[in-house]
């Protein structure tokens, strides 16, 4: 026999997942809860939807049709959330701008995406001047202010607020296809030309249900809830600040958005209006966490989930001292993003293996099947200690990069998505990554993890951070070194931190190869436009010096 299709009656309505549709909730139950925009916007949810609906009109009137490309260049803002909805909303696509990549590059994104209308903040104007004449396919430009009115430059259309005040309050949204592209941005990883990612209306629906359900599945007080305060500390112009402004706005919680990162102004963000709900990057939460001003804010109860690397045990055990619950999440730009969130057992909670699990990579979230598989595909045994590549598979996975051929294959090779980074499985399911595949050190016929040893040397009281890269080596192929950012008044030296590694190698729980000869200590590591270490930055410097 074959499987049976439904047969709808003739008025039923077959409901297409349309990212419109995560506002039908928050209509209903959430008009009066607030959206803040550091110390420059503050309204309510009522406000959003109309703001919504205005925005569309605004570029309806400016030749915005289905299919158009609309790019954001801002920092973290109201704005920013609006377009998150309103653009894909229209049927057109939203291009989120990574203002901090080179101008080069910036203009690669644009004509590689074929954006129609930047909306562009005013801090941004100079980049705009530099890039204008490459444009190749932009036809107008809106202002974003922050401040009082500053004027509307030349060959504008006009600026944001003042256009939004005097557009109508309804906008007709069509309805079309749930696999309607809405969303468009730049991965660059350490090599070539960007990237560009897609996601559809039903992936970005399925993952902002997916990751609501697996942070409600939480025990404790480690999850979302409907009453908490939510502030981003990774950019919305990164992976749709990971996708939970959607679980936010969905969940009908209190918003605040920051603008640019600056430590004083996030303390201040979470001390006024009670933010308890955040996440970042490692970086950010070390500048949190050392910077002066933490030592008069009450940070008990903050939630964080760090990812884009790893989260080393020393940094969780600091923020955890500070009242800080933080755990991991694990995902990449290809996979929208989120694929696992470290969630404690409550057995495991405060127990002795508490810091390990808050640092693992964690367990998959639901419809994701992730697996961790050798050079022929064939899983790993799930011992916690069989490496293998992470594949997956996921409803919100981009099925390709915009335009590129070639590396979408190699991406979707043997029908799962490769992530290029080594780990395992443990037998009851946590997922631990150990390494990239680019970072791997090779050296006397073993492999080291840089994970390893980096969170080997941060539990050193005076690490702040501490990247290990591979550098080549006649006699064992590779060797690792360790560039180290010591904390401000704290001494260390060479010996100090390689008796870590000696010790550790002794415990068996590194290889004599892993005790590395060369530290060096450095005022800062070298890192990507969205934070993460940029080891092949690093590798090119130290590698070049050596010859």
């Amino acid at each position: 026999m074959t499987p049976v299709p439904i047969e709808p009656t003739e008025n039923a309505y077959a409901y297409p997942l349309l990212i419109g549709h995560l506002l039908h909730r928050p209509r209903a139950i959430a008009q009066d809860q607030e959206i803040v925009y550091a110390d420059v916007m503050r309204y309510r949810y009522r406000d959003l939807f109309v703001r919504i609906h205005r925005l569309a009109n605004i570029l309806h009137d400016l030749g915005v049709r289905p299919g158009n490309t609309v790019a954001m260049m801002d920092w973290d803002s109201h704005r920013y959330l609006e377009c998150f909805f309103a653009v894909p909303m229209m049927g057109a696509v939203l291009q989120t701008v990574n203002v901090r990549l080179s101008h080069e590059q910036i203009i690669y994104t644009l004509n590689h995406a074929e954006a129609d209308i930047i909306l562009i903040n005013r801090v941004f104007l100079p980049i705009l001047a530099a890039i204008g004449p490459e444009l190749r396919t932009v036809k107008q430009f809106v202002v974003l202010n922050d401040g009082a009115d500053e004027g509307v430059p030349d060959n504008f259309a006009g600026e944001y607020e003042s256009l939004l005040s005097g557009a109508a309050d309804r906008y007709n949204f069509p309805e079309f296809d749930e696999n309607t592209r809405a969303t468009t941005f730049y991965t660059t990883g350490t090599t070539g030309l960007p990237k560009g990612v897609y996601f559809s209306h039903r992936q970005l629906v399925l993952h902002t249900l997916s990751a609501m359900s697996a942070l409600g599945l939480s025990i404790g007080d480690a999850g979302l809830r409907s009453n908490d305060v939510y502030m981003p500390m990774t950019p919305m112009f990164h992976v749709h600040a990971w996708g939970v402004p959607y679980i936010a706005t969905l969940a009908g919680v209190k918003q605040v958005y920051p603008g640019r990162y600056l430590p004083d102004t996030l303390l201040g963000l979470k001390q006024r209006e009670g933010v308890n709900f955040s996440h970042c990057v490692p970086t950010i939460l070390q500048m949190l966490l050392t910077h002066p001003k933490s030592a008069s804010v009450n940070l008990l109860g903050w939630k964080i989930m760090i990812g884009g690397s790893a989260l080393p045990p020393a940094l969780a055990e600091m923020a955890k001292a500070k009242g800080v619950n933080v755990f991991t999440g694990y995902g990449m730009s290809e996979t929208c993003p989120i694929l696992t969130v470290a969630q404690l057992p409550a057995e495991e909670i405060g127990g002795p293996r508490d810091t390990e699990l808050r640092c693992k990579t964690g367990l998959p979230l639901p419809l994701v099947d992730i697996r961790v598989a050798d050079e022929e595909m064939n899983d790993t045994p799930h011992d916690g200690v069989t490496i293998g590549e992470i594949v997956v598979r996921a409803p919100w996975l981009t099925q390709g990069y915009l335009k590129d051929p070639a590396q979408s294959e190699a991406l979707w090779d043997g029908g799962y998505l490769h992530t290029q980074d080594i780990g395992h499985i443990d037998e009851k399911g946590w997922l631990q990554v150990t390494d990239r595949i680019k970072d791997v050190i090779k050296t006397g016929g073993e492999w080291l993890s840089s994970l390893t040893l980096e969170n080997l040397l941060s539990n050193h009281p005076a690490v702040a951070e501490v990247a290990v890269i591979a550098l080549k080596d006649e006699k064992w192929g590779e060797r690792p070194m360790a560039l180290v950012v010591k904390k401000p008044n704290m001494a260390a030296t060479e010996a100090d931190l390689r008796q870590v590694l000696q010790d550790a190698a002794a415990a068996g729980k590194i290889s004599r190869f892993g005790i590395i000869e060369r530290i060096e200590f450095v005022d800062e590591l070298r890192k990507t436009s969205v934070g993460k270490l940029n080891k092949r930055a690093m590798r090119h410097v130290y590698d070049n010096e050596s010859q």
